[in-house]
């Protein structure tokens, strides 16, 4: 029988990843009901223990307030593993129906004894350039 995963811990906790996204619009790829954009998030451990990159969570949040959940495995079909002083970056990318746009979240991190932490991931904007619609 498996053992219960341990609960989850605060992101005060000893996990100090620091998550830097940014968005683009990519027009080539938006149609009138789905404005597409890119997204790069980097991940560092700045902890002096390795963490695995166990689940990610997005809340998408579009203009006319209509929230979209986006959980699942890793990021990127990987669940990356970080050593002390190791960083990971991926890009990825987003469709909503109405722009602007924004999405926050968190990362599930676990270490070699199994302890888990969530990692919040900061809001970020998702903005179509209006000058590239004319």
């Amino acid at each position: 029988m498996p053992r219960p995963a341990p609960p989850y811990q605060s992101a005060a906790l000893p996990v100090r990843v620091t998550v830097h996204a940014q968005a683009h619009h990519l027009p080539q790829y938006s149609r009138p009901e789905g404005q597409c954009f890119a997204y790069v998030v980097r991940l560092e451990n700045e902890d002096d223990q390795t963490w695995r990159l166990i689940s990610r969570y997005w809340l998408i949040t579009d203009s006319k307030g209509r929230c979209t959940e986006v959980e699942g495995e890793g990021v990127v079909g990987q669940q990356p593993l970080l050593a002390a002083g190791a960083v990971f970056v991926y890009d990825s990318f987003v469709t909503v129906p109405d722009a602007p746009a924004r999405m926050a979240g968190h990362y599930i991190m676990e270490n070699a004894w199994g302890e888990r932490c969530q990692v919040e991931i900061s809001a970020f904007r998702l903005v179509v350039d209006e000058r590239l619609l004319n």
